[in-house]
């Protein structure tokens, strides 16, 4: 396997640092919104990352902080007249609404900085003493020149990085680019006691301290937008690296941005879409689906045009699950056909590898879609040739095909799951729609007595019905198919 490290700017073999197993740290959200598409796109990614580290065998500790104590939050609560605290958790029960209609898996651990000023106040302490940090009326800094390697990470020079910024001249400070580890407290502020009077955490310390302690110095992977490479990223690695002496983490991923009319999407520049806006104008398999059809180190422009046509792109495999589920429910013969499933069983040894081929070269999800879409037209072909019944050969051979479909979605999570039956669910939003579906097939049970007494009128009537709510019913020779329109 091979990853991109942004570290050393190459693709370098994968080597954990435990075999067998894989520690991620991915960094979360400010919670005083609700996430936009930019932030879905690395949420959806390090997940799909984390799941083709499951699909090939290794034991994931995958941690997603929360920031819950920032000036954005603060400035928010303010505006609205609310606790701080009470507001960012607010947000993080709304990030859980979007992430899971995104089928993201919960983290191993969702760490809040609120609830780890110990930890930091711990690391902040030992960088002082080591002389990387100095107090300043209250607030404690980190000096980025008693760290020779900083600006490694974005590959910049402090010269550069001084000369090119904007930064605000502030008196006490040693160098115009050390940052604040600790901040002063202010009147209507959350603050917390510590050795340097009361205060808050600055942005930056708060993943050096929930990583170390979740997962250790020299983790795996620190994954996070190609925004928080500087300052963010490089400053993590600076206090950390400082404090321990040590690696902090041994393969650093970022994904790029997403762009409307060729500008990052951001909340500051004010061209931002909701995930809530967008799921409610388009399916949650449809989003994710679309924020992996591109590789994730390339940008990906927005627009409803290039949603709805992954919505089409994603009713091809659509369209073959429900041909694959059809044909399982066909009755057996015994008898053996002189072609039973040709080289079906090849093919799909193949694309299996294809499929590994593609997510073991930087988790290629664009490549690795291109499989699954070949997946779907050999399911085509071969449901095509059947007869109206199976024999035992061609049953194995579909479900052979049908598990190489869910070790496929298993990685891209685009579908999810029903616990019961082991299938995965068409056009599922939520378990609501086990309610609707019953209803539809029921309705098309209702057709099919009418035009077996050859109530035409009937008959056409509820098709032409259905069709204006969407579900299309297409009458084959195995039987009646629906789908709903996308």
């Amino acid at each position: 396997m091979q990853i991109y490290n942004t570290l050393t700017k190459t693709k370098q073999e994968f080597i954990p640092r435990e075999k067998g197993k894989v520690s991620m740290y991915v960094c979360g959200p400010t919670t005083y919104n609700f996430i936009h598409l930019g932030n879905a796109r690395p949420l959806v990614f390090f997940d799909t990352v984390r799941r083709y580290f499951i699909y090939k065998g290794y034991q994931v500790n995958y941690v997603q902080n929360f920031t819950d104590v920032d000036d954005k939050i603060i400035k928010r609560a303010w505006e609205e007249q609310t606790d701080p605290l009470e507001l960012a958790q607010r947000y993080i029960r709304e990030f859980f609404k979007d992430a899971d209609a995104l089928n993201v898996m919960r983290a191993d651990k969702h760490p809040k900085v609120s609830e780890h000023i110990a930890e930091i106040i711990d690391l902040i302490k030992q960088l002082e003493q080591q002389g990387h940090a100095y107090v300043a009326d209250g607030d404690v800094y980190f000096a980025v020149r008693s760290f020779p390697g900083y600006g490694k990470l974005s590959g910049r020079s402090l010269e550069d990085m001084q000369a090119g910024a904007r930064v605000e001249i502030d008196p006490r400070k040693k160098d115009p680019m050390d940052f604040a580890l600790w901040k002063a407290a202010k009147p209507g502020e959350p603050s917390w006691p510590s050795p340097w009077g009361a205060g808050r955490p600055g942005w930056h310390i708060e993943c050096s301290a929930m990583a170390a302690k979740y997962l250790g110095n020299g983790f795996d992977i620190h994954g996070g937008g190609f925004d928080l490479i500087f300052p963010h990223h490089e400053n993590e690695i600076a206090q950390s690296e400082a404090a321990c002496g040590q690696p902090f983490a041994r393969y650093w991923m970022h994904n790029g941005f997403i762009t409307v009319n060729q500008e990052k999407m951001s909340k500051s520049l004010g061209n931002f879409f909701l995930v809530r806006e967008i799921l409610a104008k388009f399916p949650p398999e449809v989003v994710r689906w679309y924020l992996l059809s591109t590789h994730y180190r390339s940008p990906l422009d927005f627009d409803d045009e290039k949603l709805a046509m992954a919505g089409k792109g994603l009713e091809r495999l659509k369209t073959a699950l429900r041909l694959l589920y059809e044909a399982l429910e066909l009755p057996q013969q015994q008898a053996a056909m002189a072609d039973e499933g040709g080289d079906l069983a090849d093919k799909l040894a193949t694309l299996r590898l294809d499929f590994e081929k593609a997510m073991d070269d930087d988790f290629n999800t664009a490549l690795a879609i291109s499989v699954f879409f070949e997946l779907a037209k050999e399911i085509n072909i071969f449901v095509g040739r059947l007869d109206g019944k199976l024999t035992d050969r061609q049953k194995d051979l579909l479900v052979k095909a049908h598990d190489l479909f869910k070790d496929f979605n298993g990685v891209l999570g685009v579908f999810k799951e029903d616990q019961q039956s082991g299938r995965l669910l068409i056009d599922a939003v939520n378990t609501d729609n086990k309610l609707v579906d019953g209803l539809i097939n029921l309705i098309v049970k209702v057709r099919q007595a009418a035009r077996s007494q050859k109530d035409w009128a009937t008959a056409d009537t509820i098709r032409d019905g259905l069709k204006e709510l969407g579900v299309i019913l297409e009458d084959t020779p195995q039987g009646v198919r629906w789908k709903i329109q996308g």
